[in-house]
């Protein structure tokens, strides 16, 4: 095993793996599970709500990809903070995004447990959990093409299954007299009590869910430092990504609403798989039972990368012990990787006692805390480009984002509106309450490790080029 400074991460990605690793990353759960209790809340108005937190992502993806096509390094927005805006924040942004992933993979593996049980009832979830978390890790410690190969694989599965039951819904609503004659069949999203049954407050409540669905888009930031050719295939992925989560996220919802009326959907277990069932569609239903499962394989099998990636990052920059920096000859962060793995067996524990709630908590507190990583992306980006203005270097930004500095201040106001409705929420409250703890244990523990660390040579050299001076 190398030591820490024998090797480095190795850019082995390519822009198929790019593609498919941001999908995966962010078509999974909260799309095939968690949808469940937001149709309840919101009703054909779901489809409204994935359209509106597209755009929101959208906008955050554009200066994320601001910055990783002009700084391709390790660590994405959390270098960046550092250099743009300031130890602590970088501090801060790096361990919520690792703190963020760890939940989420807990929430991945809690839905894979409830995925087996739709074909085996007996076998308990923590079992589940404890195999999943065991073959995914031992895949991410192979090297990182494995890691892109694995994932590609298993985007393709979901891809590939979305399409085909957008298609064969469509293929229902147009030619099953039993549902009808078109357009008729699509009065079940506007003929129970409307498009809107809940109002916009129903719509305003359901945006915290779906957030939880766009979780880990992201991650091609954490790819940056191992993407060939960074400079063309970083654009590509991040503008077709969001057209196609866009699309998928939109399309099969409206799908879903024509076909079954949304009031008669359970808020437990995926809509996806309920709805064909409840149609008398078996084969259907068990197929997207499993394709729903590898969704949720393939969103952990995201976080466990991230996790070990972040890590060597804080690490290399003095924010995590130093032996978390350690890479294997093959390029893997291996240390981090097994530390993130071994404190996501925290999942297995949870749903050995409280099987039935560890989900709904999970993804609450995933969404607090992605919030705080997204606002870190949204200030830190504003810096980014003020320092380019300052220097009159913006004609140098080889990536710009749209609607600077608008775009920034929609952003920040709309996590600070999400936050205060899931206040408003019992199922969401203590989550919220929880966000200031939070902020005063990365205080404390910063002030307890804090050392002057000098800015990593990979942004040193990058902001070098442009010229922009470094303060």
């Amino acid at each position: 095993m190398a030591t820490p400074n024998d090797n480095h991460l190795q850019r082995k990605l390519t822009n198929r793996h790019l593609q498919m690793i941001a999908l995966g990353g962010a078509i999974g759960t909260g799309l095939f599970y968690g949808s469940a209790s937001t149709i309840s809340l919101t009703g054909p108005a779901i489809i409204l709500s994935y359209f509106l937190g597209g755009i929101i992502v959208f906008l955050i993806m554009r200066m994320l990809g601001e910055m990783c096509v002009q700084h391709p390094i390790s660590g994405s927005f959390s270098s960046y903070a550092e250099k743009y805006w300031g130890e602590f924040p970088a501090y801060l942004s790096g361990w919520s995004y690792l703190t963020a992933w760890i939940l989420c993979s807990m929430a991945e593996l809690t839905a894979i447990g409830i995925y087996i049980n739709f074909w085996f009832p007996d076998v308990p979830q923590w079992t589940t959990a404890l195999v999943c978390l065991l073959l995914v890790t031992a895949a991410n410690l192979i090297n990182v093409r494995m890691y892109g190969e694995l994932e590609t694989f298993m985007s393709m599965v979901k891809v590939i299954a979305v399409i085909c039951m957008i298609a064969f819904g469509l293929y229902l609503l147009f030619t099953t007299p039993s549902y009808g004659s078109f357009p008729d069949n699509f009065s079940n999203i506007w003929k129970i009590d409307g498009f809107f049954p809940h109002g916009w407050y129903g719509v305003a409540c359901s945006m915290a869910v779906v957030l939880f669905s766009f979780a880990g888009i992201e991650l091609i930031g954490m790819t940056a430092a191992e993407v060939q050719d960074p400079e063309k295939h970083m654009p590509t992925a991040i503008n077709q990504v969001l057209v196609r989560i866009m699309l998928f996220y939109v399309g099969t919802m409206i799908v879903l609403m024509a076909l079954f009326p949304w009031n008669q959907i359970g808020t437990s277990g995926s809509p996806f798989v309920e709805i064909f069932s409840k149609m008398g569609i078996t084969i259907a239903a068990h197929i997207l039972n499993f394709v729903v499962m590898i969704a949720a394989l393939s969103v952990y099998n995201s976080g466990m990368y991230a996790n070990g990636r972040m890590l060597y990052s804080l690490a290399k920059k003095g924010k995590a012990p130093k032996f978390l920096a350690t890479v294997s000859k093959n390029g893997v962060p291996v240390v981090g990787t097994l530390f993130s793995s071994g404190i996501t067996l925290i999942a297995v524990v949870l749903n050995f006692f409280m099987p039935d709630k560890v989900f709904g908590y999970l993804m609450a507190l995933v969404v607090v805390v992605l919030i705080v990583c997204w606002v870190s992306i949204v200030i830190t980006h504003m810096k980014f480009r003020q320092m380019h203005i300052k220097a009159g270097t913006v004609d140098t930004i080889k990536f710009k984002s749209i609607l600077f500095p608008f775009a920034n201040y929609l952003c920040l106001a709309f996590f600070v509106f999400v936050l205060a409705i899931m206040a408003t929420m019992d199922s969401m409250r203590p989550a919220v309450y929880l966000l200031p703890v939070w902020l005063i244990i990365m205080g404390v523990t910063y002030k307890m490790s804090h050392k002057e660390v000098p800015i990593d040579d990979e942004l040193l050299d990058e902001e070098t080029s442009a010229k922009v001076s470094v303060k």
